[in-house]
Order: C-alpha cells, then structure tokens, then sequence
C-alpha cells in the first residue's frame, strides 16, 4: 500500500535577517509537519519567529531576511527550489492560503471586495468573469456573511475587522487550497468575534477537510481549534504533541510558563503564573538551551549544549535536557 505523504512537511529551517546591527536568527534549525486534513497550532511569545516560519513556508520572507537553510515539501514539490512563478502558480493560493493579523494589510484598499475576489479566482482557476462572480457569492455566504451580494459591492475600509477575515477565509474556500495558514486571525477583534471566527475555522476544516496551521500567542485559542501544538521559543520548537497532552501535561518548563499564565487553565483560587526574564535577544542569542537563562532547572549541560528532540510518548516530543537527564515530568493539574 502506498504511503500519503505528509501534506506539508520542514526540515530544519533556518531564516536569518542581515541588519546593521548583525545577524537576526529569527528562525533557527526548525522542523515540523502537517498532515492532510490536521489541525495544528504554532505557539509561542512574541517575536519567537511562528510568523517568519509560515512566511518562510510561502516564500514570502524579502530582504534583509534570506531563507539561509533547510527544506521545505508541499506535497511533491520543493518549495524553496520553485522559481517564484512556480511558487505563485502552484504553491500560493493554490495549495496555502494564508491570512494574516490583520485582514486589512491583505486586501487593497482602491478596489472592492468583488474586484479582488474575482481577480483572485481567474489567477488561479481559469473561470470566465460571471462564473467567478458566482462563485464569490457563494464563498461569502459560506462563511456567514449575509447580504454577500451587497457586501462584494463594498471596499475593505467599509467592513468590520470580523468580515474582512471571513473575506479572505472566503478566498481561501474558493481557490480551494489545500492548507490554510491563519495568522493571529483574532488578534484586535473583539472577544465574541474572535469566537466567530474560530468558530468557523473549525467549520471551514469540518466542511472542506482543509488542513490548517493556526499561529497564535494564546493556548487558549490553540486548544479551541487544534488537534496537535507546536510550542515555540526563541526561533527553535521545545516542545510538540497533541493539543490534549500539552495542555495537561506539559513536560518543557517553558510550555508550563506558558500555561500557568493562561486564565482558563490555572486551577481556581490559583494565582496567575510569570516567566521570569525577558525573550532573548536574537542578534546573539543564547549558546546551548536558549530557554537556560530563565528557566529554574537549567543545569551546565543546558549552558553548553543544545537540546535535541527526542520522543517522550507515543505522540509528544520534546527538546530538554533536564527531562533527559532526570526524567523530572510535570504533575498533571486534576
């Protein structure tokens, strides 16, 4: 029997940015994978590289950033070896489509929504203009946006932040992409929005089979989605396993930072948790564990040499040495 190949899978990659200052090792010997149809969450502080790794994945990192290293396979193509009409033709909006924080930034304010959809559609499937049309009706009102026939008539200015993200979801149906890469999708939307739109996220995967990547700063909005988490830090993965057993029983003293300060899973009564220190800086960052200068267990071995991945149960990994060394674990919150 043949094996499915992995829908989308990176092996060490390595993005830098070349500043006056130095060099920024934004993203610094990355692999992961995402399998047709999964959900998975790319989690982690601000500025640990979740968005320069997606952007590597389209190519859409420009100078002073250069993709320095590693492989990247959507399905049977290597992406980083496509000339860039290969990458527009095959790759973006085709196979990934990726929204962004904010929608805005995504879509052109001098034309309508009709006028850009419709653009979108005729790149990428050779439709005649009437068939795109319809097809831009039907997305949108797929995505909950009533009165859709109104709404193409619209500029993006002249829509609210929810509907302009349901817009380039939309898109995404549309083009009949493969992987949807959601980027911050709620960040700077209200509360029941961001609701909304995981919401449909999940409808989106449910009705279509579209895998998804979602990249986000909050567990929370990671286990309302996500199937599988990837803990970020420092532009290295520490940790990686299903959204259940990372939220449960986390092993990485970061991703355990990282769950004592959310509020929808500290115990009641429980005061919120801190991590010490600040995310270093990454023109020279930390020699062996980069988590070592705030975490509270680091021993000389964490100084010295950097943690590789390594199978702690059937489907969860992690890159540690202090659980190498000791096997200390973390007792599950009841």
């Amino acid at each position: 029997m043949t094996q499915v190949p992995d829908l989308l899978k990176v092996e060490n990659l390595k993005t830098y940015f070349f500043t006056y200052q130095g060099v920024v090792h934004a993203v610094d010997g990355v692999s992961f994978r995402v399998d047709h149809s999964e959900k998975v969450g790319l989690v982690g502080e601000t500025g640990c590289g979740k968005s320069v790794a997606t952007r590597s994945i389209m190519r859409l990192v420009y100078p002073p950033g250069k993709i320095v290293g590693g492989e990247v396979f959507f399905e049977q193509h290597r992406v980083l070896t496509m000339s860039e009409k290969e990458v527009r033709d095959k790759i973006r909006g085709r196979g990934i489509a990726m929204i962004f924080q904010k929608a805005m930034s995504s879509l052109s304010p001098v034309f309508t929504v009709e006028q850009q959809f419709v653009s979108v559609l005729r790149l990428h499937h050779k439709v005649s203009r009437k068939a795109a049309f319809m097809k831009v009706i039907e997305s949108l009102a797929a995505v909950a946006l009533p009165q859709s026939e109104e709404i193409v008539k619209r500029y993006p200015h002249e829509l609210s932040g929810g509907m302009q993200q349901r817009v380039l979801i939309a898109m995404a149906l549309a083009c009949r992409a493969k992987l949807l890469v959601a980027d911050e999708p709620t960040t700077a939307l209200d509360v029941s929005v961001q609701l909304q739109i995981l919401k449909l996220l999940n409808e989106v995967h449910e009705r279509s089979g579209m895998a998804i990547l979602l990249i986000s700063h909050d567990l929370g909005v990671i286990s309302n989605v996500c199937d599988r988490v990837i803990v970020m830090y420092s532009g290295a993965i520490v940790e990686e396993g299903p959204v259940t057993g990372i939220v449960g029983n986390p092993q990485h003293p970061y991703t355990q930072g990282l769950i004592n300060a959310v509020p929808d899973f500290a115990p009641r009564g429980q005061s919120l948790g801190t991590l010490k220190g600040e995310v270093p800086n990454l023109l020279l960052p930390p020699v062996g564990c980069r988590f070592h200068p705030r975490c509270p267990r680091a021993t000389e071995v964490c100084i010295r040499e950097r943690p590789l991945m390594r199978q702690v149960s059937e489907k969860h990994f992690i890159a540690c040495h202090v659980w190498e060394d000791s096997g200390i674990g973390y007792e599950p919150r009841s």
